[in-house]
């Protein structure tokens, strides 16, 4: 389409000094241009130095498609123009090309999560083997997750042992297999009850923590601060983390046995009168050294759990404040998920064939 706009006229004369010109060629161009040329020179003034050819000037100008709808006036019953669609839907304009297929989709974000957390045990891994451990971070990571967490982790299971303890040696005794209450709690501490009950407290104090304080970093950018310092964040503030937790949780674990033992032992001979010796010599006899290495090797799959998944929760914290919560809670049950999962895995791989060792009790 043409336009022909007056631009400016002279007193003294009825044609035009200036006009512009405006071209569109296709619905589809984004730009076009806009021509300015003189006319008739010979009227001007001798004062404005104009060629007498004329001079034409090109500059571009964006369009923005629009839709202009003719709607009925409500007063006359004529059409008016009123309404204006600037958002034109490309998907139904013609001559237009299909939009690229999921090309506006974007995973779940528990499907990014898990995969960080495969990435992000990836990257421990390759660093661990590298030797690219901060030293200084991972021993005040050991002291804050082994003796910091040393006071409720053998409360818990002191009272947990006393608990069991209830439940067994009655029925023991009743039935007349006292010299079998020991093998049994041993079995039952040793196997199951010390590595998940300690990586369920470890989970809930040091998870939490791991979570909150990577997610704060992370929505405060200070994460990206290491990033422009040249510190790798992965090195200096998950590694560390991965390590003392693998490395504490297998003691903590040794260190809450043994108490469980001890006070079921004492709780039984001061309540149902089962001697301490015999209860220690029976959980001898049935105890093998299998039972302990497979305790310690739960413990240490269940420390890397708990602060692998704590750690990829923080890292991909969004939303400020309330992010950051939601990133801790989530943590803290997707650790105590995968903690009986491997639990379950382990125990099938270590104790399917098991199941003669109370015969030396009897």
């Amino acid at each position: 389409m043409l336009f022909e706009p007056l631009i400016m006229q002279t007193a003294s004369f009825s044609q035009p000094l200036f006009c512009s010109s405006y071209r569109n060629f296709g619905t589809t161009v984004k730009t076009s241009s806009v021509k300015c040329h003189a006319l008739c020179p010979s009227q001007l003034d001798r004062k404005c130095e104009f060629n007498t050819r004329p001079r034409i000037y090109k500059f571009p100008i964006h369009l923005k498609q629009s839709r202009l709808f003719v709607v009925p006036n409500t007063d006359d019953h004529h059409p008016a123009a009123s309404i204006i669609d600037d958002e034109i839907n490309i998907h139904h304009a013609p001559n237009c090309l299909s939009p690229k297929f999921l090309s506006n989709w974007s995973p779940p974000r528990y499907l990014w999560r898990g995969l960080s957390v495969l990435i992000l045990a990836g990257q421990v891994i390759m660093k661990t083997l590298k030797g690219r451990i901060h030293w200084r971070n991972t021993l005040q990571q050991l002291e804050r997750v082994g003796p910091k967490s040393v006071g409720v982790c053998l409360l818990t299971s002191a009272f947990v042992g006393m608990a069991f303890t209830i439940q067994f040696v009655r029925e023991f005794t009743r039935l007349g297999l006292n010299r079998s209450v020991g093998g049994v709690l041993a079995m039952a501490f040793s196997r199951e009850l010390s590595p998940v009950v300690t990586a369920i407290v470890v989970c809930g104090r040091i998870g939490s923590a791991f979570a909150a304080e990577l997610g704060t970093m992370q929505v405060s950018e200070q994460t990206d601060t290491l990033r422009v310092l040249g510190s790798d964040p992965v090195d200096y503030l998950v590694t560390p983390r991965v390590i003392a937790t693998s490395i504490a949780l297998p003691l903590l674990t040794l260190l809450c046995f043994t108490l469980s033992m001890a006070s079921s032992a004492i709780l039984a001979d001061s309540i149902y009168g089962v001697s301490i010796n015999i209860i220690l010599d029976s959980a001898r006899r049935a105890l093998r050294p299998w039972d302990i290495i497979s305790a310690m090797i739960k413990s240490q799959v269940f420390g890397a759990i708990i602060s692998i998944v704590s750690c990829a929760w923080g890292v991909t914290t969004l939303g400020g404040a309330k992010g950051v919560g939601e990133s801790t809670t989530s943590a803290v049950v997707i650790s105590l998920v995968g903690i009986f999962i491997a639990d379950f895995a382990l125990s099938c791989c270590f104790f399917q064939g098991a199941g003669d060792q109370l015969k030396n009790c009897v």
